[in-house]
């Protein structure tokens, strides 16, 4: 099993940046990529970028690469997610999600075992 506690969320004006975490508990931090998500009211959940379990290699979704970046500190068994540049349209709640894996695979396919509870981000105009 993995918890996984997502913390950061608020309220940020545009063009602020803001800076998500995720800590994780109740197995090896590093035996499990990660990937960051996000739902807003009436939309589907959209994946924003994953990071791998031991090199910390990450891919990101188009909609946010060169704005987002994905870090992890494996001695703090805490993911990041650190938004820059955010527009009324990066509202939403904000997901961790961990998929237990043997290799250092990161992509747009993992299949997550694990979710957190989300925290909301909210970017006023």
């Amino acid at each position: 099993q993995v918890q996984l506690v997502e913390s950061g969320g608020g309220l940020v004006q545009a063009g602020g940046p803001l800076r998500l975490s995720c800590a994780a508990s109740g197995r090896t931090f590093s035996s499990y990529a990660l990937g960051w998500f996000r739902q807003a009211p009436g939309k589907e959940r959209e994946f924003l970028g994953a990071i791998s379990r031991w090199s910390g290699r990450t891919y990101y979704a188009d909609s946010v690469k060169g704005r987002f970046t994905i870090s992890r500190d494996n001695a703090k068994n805490t993911v990041y997610l650190q938004m820059n540049s955010l527009k009324a349209e990066d509202t939403a709640v904000y997901y961790c999600a961990a998929d237990i894996r043997l290799d250092d695979y990161v992509g747009p396919d993992l299949t997550y075992d694990y979710w957190g509870q989300g925290t909301q981000v909210t970017v006023s105009s």
